[in-house]
Formats: structure tokens, C-alpha cells, sequence
């Protein structure tokens, strides 16, 4: 299968983690590098050993080597540039959250449709090794009818001054990171009927958007999701676990880290993965294969919309003191 040329747009920080992590794919994916500053884009196009720099993101979506964009920008522009790429031709890997509006990820749909170039929202949770274990361990009844989801995070996060705007951002830590967390319930278990979320007491006062969420998830069989995601500077960070509990036992894993754990009863059993913690490299050959043979990706627009309409939800709980339906 031919290689895909593939253009990071924004050379930040998380750029250099997604360039550093896919480096297995050179024999598979082309990369360049765009930045509105053309020095920035050549530093990281020689450090990752690229193809090419661009000094634009117009410059970049103009070049014909250029086949698809990754969207690696701040959340108010990814409608922006979602809609360069799809004008140009090109298919897009955006960031989560797609969107900070319904209204911005409909339209970021629309574009791409309307283009007919494909979109895929860069959710690598879903292809983490542990994250793939779990649902496949739950799928075959390892654990018996689910009962409870629990995801805990509490990181010692500083957001930059985008990060700190609540219109740039579109919220805070939950629509950032959290939406993540939204994903993850909503592949494993399906969409929730019910949604409540609280803020705790605020760490971060100069952030605009809220530091710390807990949600509550419920689903039509009983089954209870909750999630801790929390930006705080008062104490080093535990390590991210997930736990998910059924009615013939329990899987146990840490977020970034090559195990899953199985317990039932009094037998447990561990199991170990492959390195690619990250789940970055199944992603990109995702994004690469779904362009190739012509067919929806697995994490499509519209399932980045039904991201951003959990967390959107658990946003309108907190205003309203109340658990409210996921729909309506």
C-alpha cells in the first residue's frame, strides 16, 4: 500500500509527541510539517525527518504531495482549517475535540461531505492495546453484565493561554481531556441514557473554564459510568487507571501503560501488550487505511460529534444542578 502524505498543521508542543510516536510508520506515512512560522515548521521537518515545511497552512493544503492534514491546532480553529483542507482536497485527522460547538462539528461534517474527502477525529484513546483489551474482554462476557465504569485522573496540567480561555478552549479540562473519558464509555458500553456532572472546588484561578469534573453516566440496564478528570498544581500526579466491574468480575488497567489486569473471584490474571502505549501507530493506519479503501473510519465525525455532545451535556448539568437525559 502506498504511502500517505500526511502534513501535522500546528507545530506545538502535542506535535512532537504525535511526530515522535508514529516514527514506526515511515515506511507507510510521508510526513510534512506547516506552521506560520516557516523556521518552527523546518525545525521540527529536520527533527522528525519530514519531507517539507510550510510557512502556511494555505502553502501547505496547496501542495499536491500533501494528501491529508492533521489538524493539531486550538479548538476555535479547527472549523477554520477543516475547512481549508476539505476546500483543497484533503482529507483531515482532527484533534479532539473536534468541535466546541454541535454547531462547528456539523459543519466540519458538512465540509468534508460536501468535498468528499474523509474525516477522522484523532481519538487514540480507542486504539490504545489496553483500551482494545478491555472492550474485547467485555465483548466476550469476561466479566460478566457490567455494572460499573470508573475512570480516575487528577494531572498537575499548567493550560497555556489558549487552554486558559473558556470561548478558545470551549470549556476546560473536560472538553479537553475529559472528552477523552466521554469516548472511552461511549465505545465500551454504548450511549447513556442519563448524565450528571459536578464541579469541585477550584486549584487553577487564573483558568477560565473549570480544573476538575466528576461525571456521572447511567445506562437503561443499571449500569453506572463514573469519571474523575482533574487539572490540579497542589500535588504530583497518581497514575490514570481505569476499572471496569461486572457481575463475574473486574478489569483493571493504568492509562500509558502495556498491561490489563483480569480478576475473578479469587484468580487474577495479567496481561501484557505491545509498546505503542499511546495508541497513536493503530490510529494513523486507521485514518491511512480508511482513505485507501474508501470507507468510513472508525472514529467518524459523527462519532466525534456524539463525543462532544456527552461532555456539552455534562457542561449543561453542572449550570443546572440536575441530571439531565443525554438526548433532548
Amino acid at each position: 500500500m502506498r504511502k500517505l502524505g500526511l502534513c501535522i498543521v500546528g507545530c506545538g508542543s502535542f506535535a512532537q509527541t504525535f511526530a515522535g510516536g508514529i516514527q514506526d510508520l515511515a515506511e507507510e506515512v510521508e510526513l510534512f510539517f506547516a506552521s506560520r512560522e516557516r523556521q518552527r515548521a523546518e525545525e521540527y521537518r529536520r527533527r522528525f525527518n519530514g519531507a517539507a515545511a510550510f510557512g502556511s497552512y494555505a502553502e501547505a493544503a496547496a501542495d499536491p504531495r500533501v494528501e491529508a492534514m492533521y489538524l493539531c491546532t486550538p479548538h476555535h480553529l479547527h472549523q477554520q482549517h477543516a475547512a481549508l483542507a476539505a476546500n483543497a482536497g484533503k482529507h483531515i485527522l482532527v484533534e479532539k475535540p473536534m468541535a466546541r460547538t454541535m454547531e462547528e462539528g456539523q459543519e466540519i461534517i458538512t465540509a468534508a461531505q460536501s468535498s468528499g474527502v474523509t474525516l477522522m477525529v484523532a481519538e487514540n484513546y480507542r486504539f490504545m492495546p489496553a483500551v482494545r483489551l478491555c472492550k474485547e474482554l467485555v465483548d466476550q462476557g469476561e466479566v460478566g453484565e457490567l455494572r460499573m465504569i470508573q475512570l480516575q485522573e487528577e494531572y498537575p496540567f499548567q493550560p497555556n493561554s489558549w487552554r486558559s480561555s473558556r470561548d478558545f478552549n470551549g470549556g476546560g479540562v473536560f472538553i479537553d481531556g475529559g472528552i477523552h473519558k466521554a469516548h472511552f464509555l461511549r465505545y465500551l458500553a454504548g450511549e447513556p441514557e442519563s448524565i450528571y456532572a459536578v464541579a469541585p472546588p477550584r486549584v487553577l484561578s487564573h483558568h477560565e473554564g473549570e480544573d476538575g469534573l466528576v461525571v456521572v453516566a447511567r445506562w437503561p440496564s443499571g449500569l453506572v459510568g463514573l469519571v474523575n478528570h482533574s487539572w490540579t498544581g497542589s500535588h504530583r500526579s497518581q497514575p490514570s487507571w481505569v476499572a471496569v466491574s461486572g457481575t463475574q468480575g473486574r478489569i483493571y488497567f493504568e492509562l500509558a501503560h502495556p498491561w490489563v489486569r483480569l480478576e475473578r473471584g479469587s484468580r487474577e490474571r495479567t496481561m501484557h501488550l505491545e509498546e505503542d502505549y499511546r495508541g497513536f501507530v493503530p490510529m494513523v493506519r486507521e485514518f491511512r487505511d480508511s482513505i485507501h479503501q474508501g470507507r468510513e473510519p472508525e472514529v467518524s465525525g459523527r462519532e466525534g460529534l456524539a463525543d462532544l455532545a456527552l461532555v456539552l451535556r455534562a457542561y449543561e448539568s453542572v449550570e443546572r444542578g440536575m441530571s439531565l437525559p443525554l438526548q433532548g
